[in-house]
């Protein structure tokens, strides 16, 4: 898991089409259906902290966890130009740390997707509600299994831009269930023609819903929903991405730890 150190410098700007807002949105919806309109929220994953930024905005205490120092260093650059006040610590959310429980984590743009084992997953899992207060919500999302054998997997996707260029190819094993992507950027060197090039290679795996809901309980959380993008339906067949709400259950009201 040492992805996004070339990359975190262009990230904002090749994934200029990602719905944040959207998202925010929807999540917003979400926690103040289950009761959780104030108090501290961790993300878990959370990159350049856009996604953190607009929950702090909408009145959240937030704090942001990324195993990446490069993604986290443009966080807190635009912590600098939002004016926000968030807490980011550089954790592999596989050894996550706190000094207290908060009343949601929060995981978005299919992070838990880079956990290639099952093993990691449940002890993410279990952290997530170690450290969730009582009746404290998990919300995440997963890139879903026909995403990555129909759309994403062994298909290359080219973009160019005016100072650099992005070659994302990508190759699903499908046996496996993992799929490589093969990020190459151009980047053009300042007061010339010559193009700098960068390569990463990240690996994502696809999860079936059920085993998903198998390791939250076994990690002592207790599974709510699962709803397809931007939805309160259930995942049709063709789903891209769903997403997964599960509450903290075992803590008594008051308990910190």
């Amino acid at each position: 898991m040492n992805e996004y150190t070339s990359f975190a410098w262009v990230y904002d700007q090749f994934m200029d089409n990602i719905p944040y807002k959207e998202w925010g949105d929807y999540f917003l919806g979400l926690l103040k259906e289950e009761g959780i309109e104030e108090g501290i929220i961790l993300e878990l994953g959370c990159g350049t902290g856009t996604f953190t930024t607009l929950l702090a905005e909408a009145g959240y205490e937030m704090i942001g966890v990324d195993l990446s120092e490069e993604m986290l260093g443009m966080a807190m650059d635009k912590q600098v130009e939002r004016g926000t006040d968030i807490l980011y610590l550089h954790q592999d959310m596989r050894e996550l740390d706190l000094y207290g429980t908060v009343r949601a984590v929060v995981s978005v743009c299919d992070t838990m997707n880079y956990l290639l084992e099952k093993e990691d997953l449940k002890k993410v899992f279990s952290l997530v509600n170690n450290y969730l207060d009582p009746g404290g919500l998990f919300i995440f999302d997963l890139n879903t299994i026909y995403k990555y054998e129909k759309i994403l997997g062994n298909c290359v996707i080219g973009e160019n831009r005016e100072e650099r260029s992005l070659l994302w190819e990508n190759v699903y094993d499908q046996e496996k269930r993992i799929n490589e992507y093969n990020l190459t950027i151009y980047e053009k060197v300042q007061g010339g023609d010559l193009y700098e090039r960068m390569e990463e290679i990240h690996y994502q795996k696809a999860y079936p819903v059920e085993e998903i809901i198998r390791l939250l309980e076994e990690s002592g959380l207790k599974f709510l929903h699962c709803y397809g993008e931007g939805t309160k339906e259930a995942p049709s067949p063709t789903c891209e991405r769903v997403y997964i709400i599960a509450r903290e259950q075992g803590k008594e009201s008051g308990q910190n730890g």
